[in-house]
This record gives C-alpha cells, structure tokens and sequence, in this order.
C-alpha cells in the first residue's frame, strides 16, 4: 500500500503541471508571428525576444533549487505559480516590444521557480520504489502539453483567432492549474540547518557531466518547438504543421508505456542510449526536408510527422531517465538542487536553440540551423558513451 503511485495528491501535481506547460506552450509557436505582425520584428530579434524568457528561468534556477532544499516547499511554488500566471494577463496589455521584454524575463523568472517546486514536490510524495515510473508519467504531462499546446495555439491562429483570445486562453489554463496546484498535500518537512553557502548548495557539480550531455541535445528541441512552422513554411511544405505537435505528443505517450518501469529497474544508461539514436536519426532527417520536397513533396509530408513522432518516442523515453539520473547523483537534501541543475541545463540549451536558431536562419536558412543542431546530438551521445554514462555509474546514491 505505501508503494502505490496513484494518489489523489499525485493526480493534482500532474493535473497542475500540465496545466501549467499547456498554458505556456500554447502561444510558443505563435510568439514569432506576433511579434512579426505587431511589432515588425525581425527573425534575429525574435530570437532575442523569445530567448530572455529561457535566460531568466536559467538565471533563478541554481537558487530556488537553495531555497526549495532549505524552507516549506509548497509556498514557495504556490507563488511562483500565481506570478508565472498572472503575467499572461499583461501579455494583453504590452504596447511595447521593451514592455513585452520586460514580462518575459518576469515569466522565466516565475517558470524557473514554479518548474523546480514542482518537480521536488512530486519526488516528495511519490514512493522511492516506483521514482522511475513515478517522474515518467510526471514528464508525461509536461511533454504532452509542449506537444499539444504548440498544435493548439497554431490551429487557433491559423484559424484566425486573435492574439488576445489565445493568450486569454493560458491565463485561463494556467488559473485552472494553480487551484489543483492548491490542492497537493505534501509531507511535513521538518526545518533544515543552513549549510554554508557554496557552489554545490546551487549546482549540482556530479550531475555536470550529464547536465552538458542533456543541453546539447535541448539546442535542436528548441529549435523544432519554436520554428519548425516557420521552417514547413519557408520550403513550401503545404501541411498543417499544428499536427507535427500532435504527432510528437504520440510518440511521447507511446514511451511512457515502458521506458519508466525500465529504468525503475536500473536500466538508465540503456533507455537514454536508445533515446539518442533516435533524436540522431530524427534531426538529420528533418533537416534533409528541404531536399526530400524537391523529390517528392507527398512522401516529404509523410516522412515530416514520421520525424515528429520519432523525436516524440526519443525524448519522451529520455526525459524520465535523465531526471531519475540527476535525482540519483544527489543525497536527498539536495533533491531541489539536482532536480535545478537537470532543468537548468535543459533550458540553457532550449535558449540557445532560440537564439541560433534565429540567427543561422536570418543569415542562412533553417534547414541550415537543424543540421547544425543534428551534429550537436551526435556530440552529445559521443559524450554521454564516453565520460557520462562512466561518470554515473562510479558516483550514484542509488
């Protein structure tokens, strides 16, 4: 009994995460239009723009990880969720593109804050038997919501649905989000001693080595997230890119099935090395699009889904490992700051693709920007095989 996963507690965390991710991921592919349309922003800028969000969250990370270790948990990411949420509401009030700035590094603030309280907290109430399984569906509902938001929010404005009603949208997710958040019952956690401050109280210095693997594969991921409608578009693909995200959604799902009992039982190394074959394969394949619609523009649209739900299966069977790897470097007092290093590195790469991504494509192309980033995922698994996977193996808790 004290080994089952499924709680109402458990429920609300995932109700409330997905919530969250739905909200934000919603307007993500829709960001570049707007700030195309409204305030004549070009590709480089937008990259900037979109990027500041990414860099804040970054910047908070290391220290609310410090402060998720040392004070209650749940009011610390109760805050962080009502902050990350009413920022939607000024959305609709920017006139300004340094206006609209200013509310993204606030929203990657909050993100940052509000991502790292949520998933210390799920470590917190789930059994320690079943963590594996436990942070896959857990992941499950953040991947789902990066997949189902963007194919949202861009049937929404391919519709043409104005911009207010999308982001009223978000607000409104985010506000059903908050509640269950509300809901989560979460152990007592008793006072702790301030430890002098140092560098491993922010970062998690054994996850280092992984946490370089896991960002040079976030690079193309932010990539595909922000500008794959901009890059069907740019080659002539005649689809409704919003079911890319669809399929990566499926893809994802289908992972889940079994990628977290396998690493319940040890098998972590294994799962993340078939993960990257995978996103490998993946990303040459999506960059060889603006070859493949030259040949055959019908089965260029068959092989484009086929990418997604194979970057869905790819980094749907990784996400859990990954975190479970980090989780199981760290003693458990340091859970908020192993679970702050992961995403931390997560959302570093998730930036730079951003950036580069805008950038290689204002002076080149973006089929040039996706191949840059299918030769980082080869560097990432040369890396992990190399000093990662070793690393972990020498140096894990559990």
């Amino acid at each position: 009994m004290k080994d089952r996963l499924v709680t109402p507690g458990y429920c609300f965390i995932l109700a409330a995460n997905f919530l969250l991710y739905f909200g934000f991921w919603l307007m993500m592919p829709v960001l570049p239009f707007y700030l195309d349309e409204i305030f004549r922003a070009d590709k480089a800028t937008i990259g900037i723009v979109l990027s500041c969000y990414t860099i804040a969250a970054l910047c908070i990370r290391p220290f609310s990880g410090y402060l998720l270790d040392t004070f209650a948990r749940k009011p610390l990411y109760l805050l962080a969720y009502f902050v990350f949420t009413a920022i939607f509401g000024g959305y609709l009030v920017a006139g300004t593109l340094t206006l609209f700035i200013i509310l993204r590094i606030v929203h990657g603030l909050a993100f940052g804050t509000v991502t790292v309280g949520g998933n210390t907290i799920v470590i917190d109430i789930m059994p320690s038997s079943r963590r594996g399984e436990g942070l896959g569906y857990y992941g499950l509902t953040n991947n789902t919501a990066m997949s189902i938001g963007p194919m949202v929010g861009l049937f929404m404005h391919d519709a043409g649905t104005g911009y207010p009603v999308i982001f009223c949208t978000s607000l409104g997710s985010c506000l059903l989000g908050m509640l269950c958040a509300s809901m989560v019952k979460t152990p007592y956690k008793p006072p702790v001693r301030r430890a002098p401050v140092s560098l491993d109280r922010f970062i998690l210095l054994k996850g280092m080595p992984a946490g370089l693997s896991l960002l040079l594969l976030s690079v193309p991921y932010g990539m595909t997230t922000n500008y794959v409608a901009m890059y069907a578009k740019q080659i002539g693909m005649d689809v409704s890119t919003g079911f890319f995200f669809t399929f990566m959604a499926v893809g994802m799902a289908v992972s889940r099935l079994f990628s977290g009992r396998l690493v319940d039982h040890g098998k972590i190394t294994q799962v993340i090395n078939v993960g990257l074959y995978l996103v490998i394969a993946s990303f040459f394949l999506l960059a060889g699009c603006v070859y493949f619609i030259q040949w055959n523009p019908a089965l260029c649209s068959v092989l484009f889904f086929g990418i997604a739900l194979m970057l869905g299966i790819g980094f749907g069977i990784m996400f859990p490992a990954y975190n479970t790897l980090f989780v199981n470097l760290a003693p458990n007092n340091q859970r908020g700051t192993a679970t702050s290093t992961y995403l931390t590195s997560w959302d570093v790469g998730i930036g730079i693709g951003m950036l580069a991504g805008g950038y290689i494509a204002e002076i080149s192309s973006f089929d040039r920007a996706y191949l840059f980033g299918a030769c980082l995922t080869i560097v990432s698994t040369l890396y992990f095989h190399l000093k990662v996977a070793p690393h972990y193996h020498k140096n894990k808790l559990r």
